[in-house]
């Protein structure tokens, strides 16, 4: 069993070429590979740059907001402003008790308009069982026209905005 060495030749050249054309594959395989990985890897450092930006422009239009949160009561307030400035430029002399009490009144109303147009309101008191969420008990007394645990006189007006307690009303409860 003789072997032709034309014929063993022709099948190592063949194996090597067949090899060749299998590292040339695979390194166009890796090149696509790294190709794809460096597109990702930018996709990725945009997404993050993206993500960095839309922190930075939340954080500013909450500072933002912050910041100007009053600004449309201030606004409704000015005129209430006015009406005072206006009271206290008018002529002294010719002014009587009953004019200057008018005025007040008006810019009093004026501004309770504009506070519960925004949502503050007061908490009613008087007559009112007790409720430690929205009154502060700072005296006792023993008043036989009311139940035991109710309000039998508010001392200072307390206020909700909304649904919170800016100031509980400060109340004398009966025993």
């Amino acid at each position: 069993m003789t072997k032709d060495p034309a014929a063993e030749d022709e099948q190592v050249n063949e194996a090597v070429d067949a090899q060749d054309a299998g590292e040339v594959n695979w390194e166009q395989e890796a090149a696509q590979w790294k190709a794809q990985a460096e597109e990702h890897q930018n996709r990725m450092l945009r997404a993050m740059a993206d993500m960095d930006n839309l922190r930075r422009r939340v954080r500013k239009e909450q500072e933002d907001l912050a910041k100007y949160a009053s600004l449309k009561i201030v606004e409704e307030l000015l005129p209430v402003l006015d009406n005072f400035e206006r009271a206290l430029a008018a002529d002294k002399e010719s002014m009587t008790v009953e004019s200057l009490l008018t005025g007040v009144n008006m810019v009093y109303r004026q501004m309770v308009q504009v506070f519960e147009k925004e949502g503050l309101t007061p908490i009613e008191a008087k007559g009112a069982p007790f409720d430690p969420h929205v009154h502060q008990a700072v005296m006792q007394t023993q008043d036989p026209e009311f139940d035991s645990g109710v309000v039998v006189a508010e001392l200072q007006k307390g206020y909700m905005f909304k649904d919170r307690v800016v100031r509980p009303a400060m109340v004398q409860v009966n025993e």
